[in-house]
């Protein structure tokens, strides 16, 4: 019963506004949102694997649980709207995300480098959430939707959060290393790492 008087006054602003076109672009912005949230979840779950840092690893596994909420939230949004929830594919997002698997694939594999160029990716993906969130937040309050808006100003706040975040890693040593970082260190840490690996295997057979 709660639920329903606390949507009661948005249902109103819904009939009135839902063939006007500016309503009719913030939902499928909303679509778009949907859409884009899922595709960063499957990317954010492979990023996090081709990290070299566990900090950067780290960061992106909890951005990963952080989207997940996010795409509960929009489908709160929905519900509030009473449509049914929609993925409609963001060509914006699937260009950006497009670019970011070229770009990450032409770096060494378990490099300085390649954190670096990871960072850079999530933050344009970050970026445009930014810029697509903080629209739609306003033309929600412009219609005087404000449970919806609080909604969406949540995940605004959360995605601006990870941007800094991310400059926070990029700036305090991983842009620094990547600058330094030869062929040849690259190959010394994956021989490195090998032995690490092969290592553990033979003590695990020992025991």
């Amino acid at each position: 019963m709660k639920n329903s008087d606390s949507f009661s006054p948005l249902s109103r602003e819904i009939l009135e506004n839902k063939y006007k076109p500016l309503f009719q672009f913030f939902t499928d912005g909303i679509k778009d949102l949907y859409w884009a949230e899922k595709a960063i979840e499957t990317a954010l779950g492979k990023n996090k694997q081709l990290a070299r840092t566990e900090e950067l690893s780290e960061a992106l596994e909890d951005h990963e649980m952080q989207t997940r909420k996010h795409i509960s939230r929009l489908e709160k949004v929905f519900q509030a709207l009473k449509v049914e929830p929609e993925a409609k594919k963001c060509e914006a997002m699937a260009g950006i995300l497009k670019e970011a698997e070229e770009i990450v694939s032409k770096t060494p594999e378990k490099s300085m480098t390649r954190d670096a160029v990871l960072i850079i990716a999530a933050q344009k993906i970050e970026h445009y959430e930014i810029a697509s969130y903080g629209g739609l937040v306003q033309i929600a309050l412009t219609f005087n939707m404000d449970a919806i808006a609080d909604i969406l100003e949540k995940t605004l706040d959360e995605e601006e959060e990870t941007d800094l975040l991310l400059t926070d890693i990029a700036e305090s040593h991983i842009n620094l290393e990547a600058a330094e970082e030869e062929d040849q260190d690259v190959a010394g840490f994956k021989e490195t790492s090998a032995r690490s690996a092969k290592s553990g295997e033979s003590s695990k057979k020992t025991l």
